[in-house]
């Protein structure tokens, strides 16, 4: 059984995967497709991806792949924590350009659902963080693209935890302004 929170943003979903407990420890289905169907989560996933981030404050994202290669996300995490943040980008909805966040642990087991038409980004809040999530497309460079996490016009209000880390690219994303998002 699922326990299924809607977000702020239309289609943005955590999910708690029930956890049978015992002195062992747990056992949980952080993946059942009839399940998630039940819950109105009806994805078809291709693809699974992982990240080791070693420090605190590393920033992945914010990133997306445009239609029609665009992905569903379900992000989960296998060790540590993470911030995890979603911003709509499809320009005609109501919440254009707006941003959700919810932190997401191995110890709560909450995932997050990132429909299509969303930019999805995450900060690392403890050492050595895994994150696992699944992919209704596979990648393909052609179709991604990046949007600047620190857009003023976004207002993310990312956790304070002194310097962050970044790849190359995701320092020279540029504004949501300044990009094409294809939805």
């Amino acid at each position: 059984m699922l326990d299924v929170r809607r977000l702020s943003l239309e289609g943005l979903i955590e999910v708690r995967p029930k956890r049978h407990s015992d002195e062992r420890g747990y056992l949980s289905e952080v993946w059942n497709s009839v399940e998630f169907a039940s819950a109105g989560i009806d994805a078809t996933f291709v693809q699974d991806n992982q990240s080791l981030s070693r420090a605190v404050g590393v920033v992945r994202g914010l990133h997306f792949q445009r239609p029609p290669e665009a992905q569903d996300k379900l992000v989960r995490v296998v060790r540590g924590s993470i911030y995890d943040v979603a911003v709509d980008i499809r320009p005609a909805s109501s919440t254009y350009g707006r941003w959700a966040g919810i932190e997401i642990s191995a110890e709560l087991g909450n995932q997050l659902l990132v429909p299509k038409g969303f930019a999805h980004g995450f900060m690392t809040l403890e050492p050595e963080t895994e994150v696992l999530y699944k992919v209704s497309a596979a990648y393909s460079p052609e179709h991604e693209r990046s949007i600047r996490y620190d857009d003023p016009a976004i207002g993310i209000d990312w956790p304070e935890l002194g310097a962050r880390l970044l790849s190359p690219k995701d320092a020279a994303a540029p504004l949501l302004a300044d990009v094409e998002s294809g939805f």
